[in-house]
């Protein structure tokens, strides 16, 4: 299922490619009124441990990636809509600007595929005169695209195309298309002719349906595998997606204006950006290598200082979570970020005092770096999010052990930085153990002791894009239903077990509850009271005014500094409090699916999800996003499209 790689040498965009199209972008949009809706699905009922309060308080990257590309290249008539705060949301019903929109986009996590079909759905009962052009794009996507369309002739729904890639992808269609574009022309018809004449196939990351005449799917065109962009300077500026963002309402229709400054901050707390990307491990559950193609790309850290300084002067937003895969894996790039975010700090900027930001990092790679911790959290680094997995690296070894893990902790902590495990529960792993500390308990028990304050623990599942993913079905590991209810999309979250070996999986499914509660619960709360774990080096100090130019500290009231104390104090008992809740939460959920795993009734999967619609490549091969055992379509088929007479677009 991994993403193939690109020709040796071709895998990047040469430097300034995205520039150089943004630019020209800019020249065509006058002539091209263009009004946009993008909408990120989100189904409700995810919502559970631990992506709780981040799912809701933290607006996605990606749809705020293709907004901000939008916006940046010079179409500014752009809304988008976060199903999290819009649920009743129908694209059936939108209208901006007084208009139906030319492009509907839809982003969507695998997660998420209900909403995103429903979303899909509801476009395609516009009237085909009016309906916009639909592309469907995200995580969901690019690694099973075929899933944007449908072939049933008794109700032929789907995306005109679907981009599996990131912004340039769209950007290069987009220009694509106007360059084809008559004058008043619907951009659908547009696409329509750019797709017959094989405009389209020379834009690598793209997958199209060719249809018969009566619109119904018979084969999939697949553009081949995106090209990267290298220097993630070349990005749109993140903050013009924040301007974008639909106020949350119970209407399915779209308001007025978008979200104004103060309002931005009251909804979205956390902000995520994009630092770094790549991972130097190959994990068999994990398709960022692949998806990388075996690259590493980042930001430097002058474009890094000026979106925190921005975020938060233009929206007060205070709390920055690193997009990264292992934000360690190129040491060179992370200490040249750290050092220019320090030296703003140092240098007196608010922005850069005020924020504090946490990301991602294995145990191996923040030893490695363990003498620069200190700059680090001079830079704002308040937390890590640590891949540990399993301690005794049984299930994967990252160079990680307990020990190696205990040191990690040990070292962060005592330079002012806060260790967040991320585990993995497995088939192989008991809830506890008298010996050996491999123990799911054991090992969360331990990771608390080192002075964890939060954790997430999920359940090892199929990954769409990963090594194991077409093996996990193949060999009956993978459920297609239990106790005669259909595993969805919805349950892939690693909070479910949906795939499992053991002979007794309603167990599994108790012990990621029972983990949980012993991690959070009313005693620790107490205790945390008492003996807080938050309270670390550099955890009260007031971050606000710098030092003076004399290097004397400067003068903080003692109301602000008994109230950073106190709130350095509570932050563990808060942590404790708020997982408490979220186990809550999560348990009607998790606990119903358990009865169901008792019940039995477990009908297990013989093969991996693929395609009903033959897949090819451009040049009639085999199509790069199609799994083993999806039809190949062997011949071009015919096409009836609708015919516009092109005129020609006027001129600046």
């Amino acid at each position: 299922m991994e993403l193939p790689r690109r020709a040796r040498g071709d895998e990047l965009l040469k430097p300034g490619e995205m520039t150089s199209l943004r630019q020209r972008l800019r020249s065509l949009a006058p002539q091209h009124d263009l009004v946009t809706v993008i909408a990120c699905a989100f189904d409700h009922r995810t919502r559970m441990l631990p992506f709780l309060y981040a799912d809701l308080k933290m607006a996605p990257a990606g749809v705020r990636a293709i907004g901000s590309a939008m916006v940046d290249s010079g179409f500014h008539k752009t809304r988008i809509v976060l199903q999290q705060w819009n649920a009743s949301f129908r694209p059936s019903q939108m209208a901006l600007d007084g208009r139906m929109p030319d492009l509907f986009m839809v982003s969507s996590m695998s997660l998420h595929s209900a909403q995103c079909d429903a979303l899909i759905r509801d476009a395609c009962r516009l009237d085909p005169a009016r309906r916009p052009l639909i592309i469907v794009g995200g995580p969901r996507i690019i690694y099973e695209p075929w899933r944007a369309f449908h072939a049933d002739p008794a109700d032929p729904w789907g995306a005109d195309v679907a981009v599996t890639g990131e912004e340039y992808v769209l950007l290069n269609l987009l220009e694509v298309l106007l360059s084809v574009r008559a004058r008043d022309e619907p951009l659908r018809s547009a696409f329509a002719r750019a797709r017959d004449s094989g405009a389209l196939d020379d834009v690598p990351g793209l997958v199209y349906a060719l249809p018969d005449q009566h619109g119904v799917p018979v084969e999939l065109v697949d553009t081949g595998v995106q090209r990267l962009l290298g220097d993630l300077d070349e990005l749109p500026h993140p903050v013009l997606g924040y301007q974008l963002l639909e106020p949350p309402s119970t209407l399915a229709t779209l308001g007025p204006e978008a979200l104004t400054g103060r309002a931005v901050r009251h909804n979205t707390r956390l902000a995520s950006l994009v630092l770094t990307l790549g991972c130097q491990f190959r994990c068999p559950y994990c398709p960022i290598p692949a998806y990388n193609q075996r690259q590493f790309r980042g930001k430097s850290g002058e474009r890094i200082a000026d979106e925190i300084g921005r975020l938060y002067t233009e929206y007060g937003i205070a709390h920055v979570f690193g997009a990264d895969d292992n934000f360690f894996a190129k040491q060179e790039r992370a200490l040249e970020i750290a050092e220019v975010l320090a030296r703003q700090a140092a240098a007196g900027s608010r922005a850069h005092c005020k924020v504090h930001w946490a990301t991602e990092a294995t145990i191996h790679d923040t030893l490695r770096i363990q003498d620069h911790l200190p700059l680090l959290r001079s830079a704002g680094l308040q937390a890590l999010w640590l891949g540990v997995e399993d301690m005794t690296g049984t299930l994967i070894k990252k160079g990680q052990t307990a020990d190696r893990t205990l040191e990690a902790f040990a070292l962060m902590r005592r330079n002012g930085i806060y260790p967040m495990p991320m585990m993995m529960h497995y088939d192989e792993q008991p809830l506890v153990t008298l010996r050996g500390g491999g123990g799911l308990l054991n090992q969360m028990g331990r990771l608390r002791g080192a002075g964890a304050l939060y954790t997430q623990v999920l359940m090892l599942s199929p990954a769409t894009g990963s090594k194991l993913y077409e093996g996990t079905y193949t060999s009956g590991m993978a459920f297609d239903s239990v106790d005669g209810v259909p595993v969805e999309p919805a349950l892939g979250s690693g909070m479910h077990v949906i795939a499992s070996r053991h002979p007794r999986p309603w167990l599994k499914q108790l012990n990621l509850m029972v983990g949980y509660a012993w991690f959070f619960n009313l005693p620790r709360l107490l205790w945390a009271l008492v003996r807080s774990k938050s309270r670390i080096p550099r955890s009260d100090v007031c971050p606000w005014p710098p030092p003076g130019p004399d290097g004397r500290p400067a003068r903080i009231p003692l109301k602000r500094r008994v109230r950073q104390k106190i709130r350095a104090h509570l932050y563990d008992a808060g942590f404790q409090a708020f997982g408490i809740w979220a186990v809550a939460k999560t348990l009607p959920s998790t606990l119903a699916w358990a009865w169901h795993l008792l019940r039995g009734g477990i009908v297990r999967s013989t093969a991996a999800p693929t395609s009903p619609i033959p897949m090819r490549s451009a040049t009639g091969g085999a199509a790069s996003h199609a799994l083993p055992g999806t039809p190949l379509a062997e011949a071009p088929v015919s096409v009836a499209v609708p015919v516009v007479e092109p005129q020609p677009a006027p001129a600046d």
